[in-house]
């Protein structure tokens, strides 16, 4: 799919169009271009073929034109345009944070900066605080934004922010005695990486909550400490990562929480709404002129515009706040709904927990049945199981529900998919297993699409498991056509894993609105290895919320007879729950 490469042409021009002081209106139509087919599941060059480009919302006539040019020929006119004059190293520059496209248009202008070097120079002999508008500040402030940037911070995944954020808040309860102290931004709407950590603290006791920030041992460096924020650079791994903090009045607190929750793109839209209503809104509350009609509370800011609470992570402008309006909002998935976990691994392959343990583990989650499903016999690096050794841990397993009550430990397999899209177990192993998840684990680029299909063929073969085979941390993932992939589990009534690790969360958001829409059921399974394994959960659940999952979505949350019974109608099978 070239969705991701032609966003990225998109999202140039924009920077290109911003450096040079293009107006905002072209600038803002190539960024939500960009955003449209980066989150887009449907392959461009297919809505291409079939002349639906310009049936995608925000895709008219002059960007399916520029889209079409791209396919056939690699190439974009408008790009080469838009670039033309601007040094590659000032594209560079807008990754400084804190470092803006206007300022670098200026200082290529004004001192012929090109790149981080000539931004060096300009701030070292004093020229860029020179120019109109800069002052040593501001170049002090950007010369630090360099420095950040040249550590390689790169954007945390979402459980380590999350891990981070609840420290944070932790400590600074403790000191405020009181109030209210929530994480807004991306962490609210758990993206899959986040950012700056940015709180919100409504507190009586501002000074000592301050006091505990700056203070805290985690702390590298304090940016900023006043009476109304304060920002500090923290300790994560082997870099800093940026926390803010912001104190709002009481009255105030639910509308700068929605507004700090974000997304950008939601809350233009919003106030957009806002406006064809006679109202205002912004982070201090919702206004009729000078009467404040909302703002203590989030549901009061949705409620004053006509809408029923949106839920963060449906906040991203894809279509929420017209379904709002509709009274059509989806009844997202709950922690309580679920009932049990689909991908577990024992000390039998390479995890580190002994089947009881694993039991212990997930009745703690207040589940009725956990499926461990060790690697098959080709996954040698991961010590994979033989069709003897799958046997004797069946058999074990069946010993332990013998003395368990009210759990059931499922006997399952994650399968290999193999080079030539068979599995790494005969059909007759896998027809004595209670849930059998098929994964590649290898040849990534080698007919990735055509193996997993064939996979879904097979009739013991209940769920794949993580699609795209992505690794946030740092792998792109297999080279698959996950649409294809998808609507392969619908016809042959399979289901497509959503991975709670928080490494993959895979699928992401787009492919399970995508299954959603074609009625493919999601299994979240946490991947669990080791006793941290199970709350993961947490993170899948984001993530699903993020792609309009409710519970008859999600496979597991059919109790243990639910779930035989899902398999018994597809196969014809008999087997007991």
């Amino acid at each position: 799919m070239k969705n991701r490469e032609i966003a990225a042409v998109f999202s140039r021009i924009a920077d290109a169009l911003d450096i040079k002081g293009e107006p905002a209106f072209k600038i803002l139509a190539y960024r939500r271009a960009a955003r449209i087919l980066d989150e887009m599941a449907e392959d461009v060059a297919v809505l291409a073929a079939d002349n639906r480009l310009c049936d995608v919302e925000g895709i008219g006539d002059g960007l399916a034109s520029k889209i079409v040019e791209y396919l056939k020929t690699g190439r974009m006119a408008k790009a080469d345009e838009a670039a033309k004059g601007l040094p590659a190293g000032l594209f560079d520059l807008l990754n400084v944070p804190g470092l803006g496209a206007k300022t670098v248009g200026l200082a290529f202008k004004a001192l012929g900066v090109a790149g981080l070097d000539d931004l060096r120079r300009v701030i070292a002999d004093g020229s860029l605080a020179a120019l109109k508008g800069m002052g040593e500040k501001k170049a002090e402030n950007i010369l630090k934004g360099i420095g950040t940037l040249e550590k390689g911070r790169e954007r945390l995944l979402l459980g380590e922010a999350a891990e981070i954020a609840e420290e944070v808040i932790a400590e600074l309860k403790r000191a405020a005695g009181g109030g209210r102290i929530e994480a807004a931004g991306s962490l609210r709407r758990m993206r899959e990486t986040i950012g700056d950590i940015d709180i919100l603290a409504s507190v009586r006791n501002g000074e000592a909550v301050i006091g505990a920030l700056t203070g805290w041992n985690r702390v590298r460096r304090v940016l900023a400490a006043g009476d109304t924020k304060a920002s500090v650079l923290i300790e994560v791994g082997n870099g800093e990562r940026q926390v803010d903090l912001r104190f709002v009045e009481p009255d105030s607190f639910g509308a700068a929480l929605q507004y700090f929750t974000g997304s950008k793109a939601h809350n233009v839209k919003l106030r957009g709404l806002a406006k064809d209503l006679g109202l205002k809104v912004n982070e201090y509350g919702v206004f009729r002129g000078e009467r404040k009609a909302a703002g203590r509370e989030e549901t009061d800011v949705y409620k004053a515009l006509g809408l029923p609470w949106i839920p963060p992570e449906l906040r991203e402008d894809r279509g929420e706040i017209e379904r709002a309006r509709e009274g059509r909002l989806p009844t997202l998935i709950e922690r309580d709904d679920i009932r049990g976990d689909l991908h577990c691994h024992t000390t039998a392959s390479d995890g580190r927990l002994k089947l009881a343990e694993l039991a212990d583990l997930m009745r703690a989650m207040g589940y009725g049945y956990a499926a461990v499903c060790d690697h098959s016999r080709s996954a040698r690096y991961a010590g994979g199981l033989t069709p003897e050794r799958l046997k004797a841990q069946g058999a074990e397993i069946d010993a332990l529900n013998r003395k368990l009550k009210g759990f059931r430990i499922l006997k399952g397999t994650e399968v290999d998919i193999l080079p030539d899209g068979t599995v790494d177990f005969p059909e007759p192993v896998l027809a004595g297993l209670d849930f059998v998840v098929a994964s590649v684990h290898s040849s990534f680029k080698r007919d990735v699409t055509a193996r997993m299909i064939k996979a879904l063929a097979n009739p013991h073969v209940d769920m794949i498991g993580h699609p795209s085979g992505r690794l946030l941390s740092g792998r792109e993932g297999y080279d698959v056509d996950l649409e294809k992939v998808i609507e392969a589990a619908r016809i042959h009534g399979k289901a497509m894993e959503l991975n709670s690790h928080i490494d993959r969360l895979d699928l992401d958001d787009v492919h399970l609105r995508l299954a959603k829409d074609k009625g493919v059921p999601i299994g979240i399974g946490t991947d669990t290895h080791g006793a941290d394994g199970p709350a993961m959960i947490r993170f899948g659940l984001g993530t699903a919320r993020r792609g309009w999952l409710e519970k008859t979505d999600v496979l597991n949350t059919l109790s243990a007879a639910g779930l035989a019974r899902w398999r018994n109608k597809r196969t014809g099978e008999k087997r007991r729950p």
